[in-house]
């Protein structure tokens, strides 16, 4: 279920950004990707959920950094969904077509 989620998510980038190069979307994809794994790693007690302390000491400088953001339900710990749901809150909605006829 975690899995989907980032997935769905990635896929909303993907389509956000339709406009740009395979190159770019590829490289998405290969961040998703490493956020994942590197959030697996700094799981020592692999109870599917970071704490700050496994935050700060593991390979996630931007779930340290973010952190409060991350927990909004201030439980002192985040899941991949959380992360997922606060990556999604920082997505710009794409700007509205123009429709100037001149």
């Amino acid at each position: 279920m975690r899995h989907r989620r980032i997935a769905l998510i990635a896929l909303a980038i993907a389509a956000a950004g339709a406009a740009q190069a395979q190159t770019g979307l590829n490289r998405l994809a290969g961040t998703l990707d490493r956020m994942q794994k590197n959030f697996d790693i700094a799981d020592k007690d692999r109870d599917g959920l970071l704490t700050r302390e496994e935050a700060k000491n593991g390979p996630t400088p931007f779930i340290y950094r973010h952190f409060d953001a991350i927990d909004r339900a201030h439980r002192g710990q985040v899941s991949k969904d959380d992360v997922a749901a606060y990556l999604h809150s920082l997505q710009r909605p794409a700007p509205a077509a123009s429709s100037s006829a001149r």
